[in-house]
């Protein structure tokens, strides 16, 4: 049976001869030429103005030198040519980062747009299940704009009508490898756009020192180590609750050892109580003597833990209809409760009336600490529920290296992971993966990679020594 198609009806050709084919003559619609002449016109002035607005400074001096030898002969538009390179070579070794903001990411960008994600859009698309070829069309995402930073390209992604983020989020893979990059980071820029981070080079590669300690006396945030995009990475302790999970020699050291040099000025004024639980009796053990409050044993701990929730009852009772907000004073301070691996007191803890004690003071702190000045940071190894089954009630999470993949759901949240938080892909190599870590914030969902500073032993030592000497800054923050 004939299928109904433009032109002539095949149903209405009759032939006597059954062996002669049919020959199909589609219909031919004259376009006047005046009708083409301005669609090119029109396209063409709309492609001008596009590749104007997408590269202001490339264009112009792409066509300058034509442009000049047109108009004053060839021997200008050569000297534009020679004077260019020149001029920004100079730029550059004089005012290199003002060269690389104004010009250098620009040029960058332009060419690995061209270069890299023009010439594959089309077969990564269609190849990895993002595009459609429909009826001998293809239909594709919209490779919207690229710009570079120091260490990526973003790039940014019209999705096709009925696509959602898990779509993407489900091929970083693909996409990571289709355009050549270690990587690929899915974020949502606005509806229907996506923004997807191809790192092109490590920035994270190379261990941090130890973070000086801070000239100002302040409950936070406290700066702990650098994030990716080359900005500190501030870690806010006052007002949350903070977990930290890794497998061994992951770094949590370095987390929990960062954030107490951060915050030894405001102990040393009054402004900070640092109370520590310490099980294994090995990480928190080197620096007792900067802690208002030390317990190992499980029983002291929960003492510890219980004294807490003290102090939190009876500053609610205080703050009830007069303040909502704790702020920190030397009469009120903010009460740090750091537990170095608080598996040992909850999943790992044979005694079951010290666990039920531990456990209900934990999850009364987690529960109603933050808000009158009692904040928690826990680290473990193992982030299943049944191990903490407290750990959703921390608002802000950081995943370093971790065992299995589904890990990183579990202590980042649903769809961490596919979104770019590649935790159990860190290498066990303490001088290239110790440290590094994902975070995801309670107020921002997007994770976010960084590096902690390697507190050593020494580091550790050197802390008490300057702290037991009463030689800490004393100057408060605002003050």
């Amino acid at each position: 049976m004939f299928k109904k198609l433009p032109g002539d009806e095949a149903q209405h050709l009759v032939t006597t001869t059954p062996d002669t084919a049919v020959v199909f003559r589609p219909a031919v619609l004259k376009t006047p030429a005046i009708v083409t002449i301005v669609i090119f016109t029109w396209r063409l002035l709309a492609g001008a103005v596009r590749l104007l607005w997408r590269y202001p400074i490339a264009s112009p001096v792409a066509v300058a030198p034509g442009a000049l030898s047109w108009l004053y002969g060839w021997q200008w538009g050569v000297a534009l040519l020679v004077l260019v390179p020149v001029a920004l070579t100079t730029w550059r070794l004089v005012d290199r980062a003002s060269f690389l903001r104004l010009v250098g990411w620009r040029l960058l960008a332009w060419w690995r747009r061209v270069w890299i994600y023009r010439r594959h859009w089309q077969p990564v698309m269609i190849v990895s299940g993002l595009g459609r070829h429909l009826r001998g069309r293809d239909y594709l995402p919209r490779l919207v704009r690229v710009t570079c930073t120091s260490w990526a390209d973003l790039v940014t992604v019209k999705m096709l009508a009925g696509q959602s983020v898990k779509d993407w989020s489900d091929r970083i893979e693909n996409l990571a490898h289709g355009f050549g990059a270690t990587s690929c980071r899915v974020t949502v820029a606005r509806s229907g756009r996506l923004l997807l981070a191809f790192p092109r080079r490590d920035p994270l590669a190379v261990p941090l020192p130890a973070l000086p300690i801070p000239a100002v006396a302040s409950v936070g945030p406290v700066e702990i180590g650098k994030q990716e995009d080359g900005t500190p990475w501030r870690l806010k302790v006052h007002g949350t609750h903070v977990l930290v999970a890794g497998a061994t020699g992951a770094g949590k050291g370095s987390i929990i050892w960062s954030t107490i040099r951060g915050l030894l000025p405001a102990v040393r004024v009054g402004l900070v109580q640092i109370w520590a639980l310490d099980p294994k009796l090995m990480e928190l053990s080197f620096g007792r003597d900067l802690f208002d409050r030390y317990a190992a044993d499980p029983a002291t701990c929960a003492d510890l833990l219980e004294a807490a929730v003290k102090i939190m009852q009876e500053r609610a009772g205080r703050f009830a209809g007069v303040q909502r907000n704790h702020v920190s004073t030397v009469d009120d301070p903010f009460v740090l409760v750091v537990v170095d691996e608080v598996a040992f007191l909850t999943a790992y803890q044979s005694d079951k009336g010290l666990k039920l004690r531990i456990s209900a003071a934990l999850a009364t702190l987690t529960t109603q600490g933050r808000a009158v000045g009692v904040g928690v940071l826990a680290a473990l190894q193992d982030p299943r529920k049944d191990v903490l089954s407290i750990r959703n009630l921390f608002p802000d999470k950081i995943a370093l290296r971790l065992d299995e993949s589904e890990q990183v759901d579990m202590v980042l949240g649903d769809g961490a992971r596919d979104r770019g938080a590649l935790a159990d892909l860190i290498s066990p190599q303490p001088d290239l993966g110790a440290g590094i870590a994902y975070t995801r914030l309670e107020t921002s969902p997007e994770p976010m990679r960084a590096r902690a500073g390697y507190v050593s032993d020494a580091d550790i030592r050197d802390m008490v020594a300057v702290f037991t000497a009463d030689t800490l800054p004393l100057m408060v923050e605002g003050a």
